[in-house]
């Protein structure tokens, strides 16, 4: 019976990669959104994927609604926390809002998700969490001290949930994407994307689909020994 995948973020970018690879290594996939229900809409009609709409900032919204995904499609035991937003300002210039807002989204959603599925796969003996960090949370960048600091928390978080899950067959491991050609990426000015690009070692952005194959391998049935890791998928723009 195919395992049952819940993606955040997944119907557009690296989640929407995320949903499709998942789909042909033969999981049943779920999305989560918070956007557009005409963009889901589309997006459920062009992968036959369904997607169910709410905010992970909202700790109630997601413990209800990985309810419904269960209620119709039975336990989840594959979650990959892949819902960002970014809200990009220097420190001075940057408002507790826009602070607040990226952490709540970012690293919050990453518990209440995590806190919504967990129970269930320690329960089950078995289960995968991957979250999806940044080259930005290792390495800092300007402007970026919400997100950053967001990132680099999923990293911490990761850590110590592998802990906790690793003797109950649960395995919590993160990826850290570096700069990906996603419609984000693709709204920086092209004077400073041409900067970017320079600094990245392979001398291209990624491609949503190469952080789609780190994800597969991490929730396969042979990756039971891989747990409490960052993988960097970052053309060797940061290495550490």
């Amino acid at each position: 019976m195919a395992r049952v995948a819940l993606v955040t973020g997944g119907t557009r970018g690296i989640g929407e990669a995320i949903c499709l690879a998942l789909r042909d290594a033969g999981c049943a996939v779920i999305a989560n959104y918070v956007g557009s229900e005409e963009r889901a809409r589309a997006f459920t009609e062009r992968t036959g994927i369904p997607a169910y709409r709410w905010n992970v900032a909202d700790h109630q919204a997601c413990l209800d609604g990985v309810a419904a995904v269960e209620a119709a499609h039975g336990p989840i035991e594959i979650l990959v926390n892949n819902a960002g937003i970014t809200r990009d300002a220097t420190l001075l210039k940057m408002s507790f809002e826009m602070w607040k807002e990226v952490i709540e989204v970012n690293l919050g959603g990453c518990f209440n998700m995590a806190k919504a599925v967990f129970p269930g796969m320690r329960e089950r003996q078995w289960g995968r969490i991957v979250n999806i960090g940044s080259i930005n949370g290792q390495a800092g960048q300007i402007g970026q001290v919400n997100y950053a600091a967001a990132k680099s928390g999923i990293h911490g978080f990761t850590k110590a949930l592998a802990q906790e899950g690793a003797r109950f067959g649960v395995t919590v491991n993160a990826i850290a994407p570096g700069y990906i050609d996603t419609d984000m990426v693709a709204a920086v000015p092209a004077n400073v994307l041409e900067k970017i690009v320079a600094r990245i070692p392979v001398g291209r952005l990624g491609q949503a689909q190469e952080i789609a194959r780190g994800v597969v391998f991490l929730c396969g049935e042979d990756a039971g020994f891989v747990t409490g890791s960052t993988l960097s998928i970052n053309g060797g723009q940061h290495m550490y």
